[in-house]
């Protein structure tokens, strides 16, 4: 599997805002659930107003329990974790 461009591009943008110090923790609701989340979100300036470019959400509850790691053993897949693998 691949990183997606934009999503390279994206990390990049975040990562500078961390670096500079413009990074920002908002409540939001989600437009779809109207669940409240966590966003994170770089800061930037226009015309003097503070603009926040939103990049994701905050896992809820215990994120080792929300994503699959990729499968160091298949480059092109996830760890799932109902698979069994060779015995030791």
């Amino acid at each position: 599997m691949s990183i997606p461009t934009h999503a390279q591009n994206n990390f990049q943008t975040l990562r500078r805002a961390a670096v500079d110090g413009t990074l920002a923790l908002m409540e939001c609701l989600d437009a779809e659930t109207g669940c409240l989340r966590h966003v994170i979100c770089a800061v930037d300036r226009d015309c003097g107003d503070y603009v926040f470019i939103p990049f994701g959400h905050l896992a809820d509850g215990n994120p080792y329990e929300t994503y699959l790691p990729p499968d160091p053993a298949d480059s092109t897949g996830i760890v799932h974790p109902d698979v069994q693998r060779g015995a030791p």
